[in-house]
């Protein structure tokens, strides 16, 4: 059921509350449903509509998980990643999501999305099985304070109080602020004893420098080898589809790679990143393709010739970029051009001015650390009762699916686990002699 506004300094009592009502709160919330049928389960989120960040995802479709999960899909201590996925495996989330009434479709980059390709299909079958397994849902409920009780936990929200034996933080992290994830769990987190490790934006576009030709390109996208330095030793190196913008680049690989960037430079490190446009050959084949070329069609204009390998527009660019003239014929180009432009297809150092922050950016890298929590179960080392699950935690995932599936892995393990720990504590101890 969803509560009417309620009248101010109300005090209620719940067996389980979960803060924050998007994926992995609605998660937690129906799974300690149906493992505790008799158990009073609040949702408390402080926006009036929820699950606002389920509705942008993936382009208003919901990209829900992704046809293969594994631990290298993930940053963070993957040995307790790898024991948290395992609780929950693909095959049981697919099912868990089908049982609430979301068909899925597999797209060939292994995307899984609603076969309605809305995200509200998503969210109405979440909500409408936590309200008619009898969770009461309550928007409109900002927490402004949790506190340790003898019984469990004080929350304070702006209606009134809540006891609850048993708490999750499922407040998400800081990226799309907009959407109600503005770090308040952070906060929550340390006051309760957790750390927190730095945050900053993942899976979010870079900006580059004015004087760059990305403004001409906007729209296109190509294949590309994005290598991250960081203090001159390689951090990351991965393939995939750039994205010409009209401030910068984005795209499934430099949002792959954002991270990297943004934890080296909040760090104070240097951070690089190049480009090879020509993924699969090396600078010396390359070198040899363009003397054959050179040879058979020393006619042929540089642009014409470049454009056998990358979009004409590119090449356009590039040469411009790289001080040659696109329409030299290939019987003209001196050596030393010729190197320079080999080298900037191969090597393209980004002149990256910053990230596009936490607006835009779809996930947080950072938060609180993997070992301060029970992988079984999902509760709290430090605090007995606490439960912390999805964005909260350091841990995150690259661009597919993967952030859902740690919060539906995460919310449900929390959620499971908190109802069967209400059900221990009521159950007639036995004798054991």
């Amino acid at each position: 059921m969803e509560n009417p506004t309620p009248s101010a300094h109300k005090t209620s009592t719940a067996d389980v509350a979960i803060i924050g009502g998007g994926a992995a709160g609605l998660a937690a919330a129906i799974a300690a449903r149906e493992h505790s049928q008799d158990a009073r389960i609040y949702l408390l989120d402080g926006a009036k509509s929820l699950g606002a960040k389920i509705l942008v995802s993936g382009g208003g479709r919901c990209n829900v998980t992704h046809d293969r999960v594994t631990p290298k899909d993930f940053f963070g201590n993957r040995h307790i990643i790898r024991n948290v996925l395992a609780a929950c495996s693909l095959e049981q989330t697919i099912a868990w999501l089908t049982s609430l009434g979301v068909g899925l479709k597999r797209e060939d980059t292994g995307k899984m999305f609603p076969t309605t390709d809305k995200a509200r299909t998503v969210l109405n079958a979440l909500l409408a099985r936590a309200r008619d397994s009898g969770v009461t849902v309550c928007p409109d409920h900002r927490v402004n304070e949790v506190t340790r009780s003898e019984s469990g936990f004080q929350v304070r929200h702006r209606y009134g109080l809540l006891h609850a034996a048993r708490l999750i933080l499922a407040t998400g992290g800081q990226s799309l602020p907009k959407t109600g994830s503005d770090g308040f769990g952070y906060r929550l987190a340390r006051f309760l004893g957790h750390h927190v490790t730095p945050t900053v934006p993942a899976l979010v576009p870079l900006l580059l420098h004015h004087s760059m030709f990305h403004t001409t390109l906007s729209g296109l996208s190509q294949e590309v080898v994005l290598t991250t330095q960081v203090d001159g030793r390689e951090a990351d190196r991965r393939t995939g589809s750039l994205l010409w913008t009209h401030f910068g680049i984005s795209g499934p690989v430099v949002m792959d790679a954002s991270r990297f960037w943004t934890l080296a430079t909040n760090q104070g490190l240097r951070v690089d990143l190049y480009g090879n446009f020509v993924p699969g050959r090396s600078s010396e084949a390359l070198k040899e393709w363009f003397i054959r070329q050179t040879v058979e069609h020393p006619k042929r204009s540089l642009v014409r010739t470049l454009s056998l390998l990358v979009p004409e527009r590119f090449a356009e660019s590039l040469c411009r970029h790289s001080s040659c003239d696109p329409q030299h014929i290939m019987a003209q180009v001196a050596r030393t051009d010729r190197d320079r432009l080999l080298n900037a297809l191969t090597r393209f150092r980004f002149p990256i001015e910053g990230d596009r922050g936490w607006n835009f950016a779809e996930v947080t890298a950072g938060g609180v650390p993997l070992e301060e929590i029970d992988y079984r179960t999902m509760e709290s080392k430090l605090l007995p009762g606490l439960y912390l699950v999805g964005e909260l935690l350091d841990c995150d995932g690259r661009i597919g699916g993967f952030n859902f599936q740690w919060a539906w892995t995460t919310g449900g393990l929390a959620g499971r686990s908190a109802a069967k720990s209400l059900l221990a504590r009521n159950r007639p101890q036995e004798a054991h002699d």
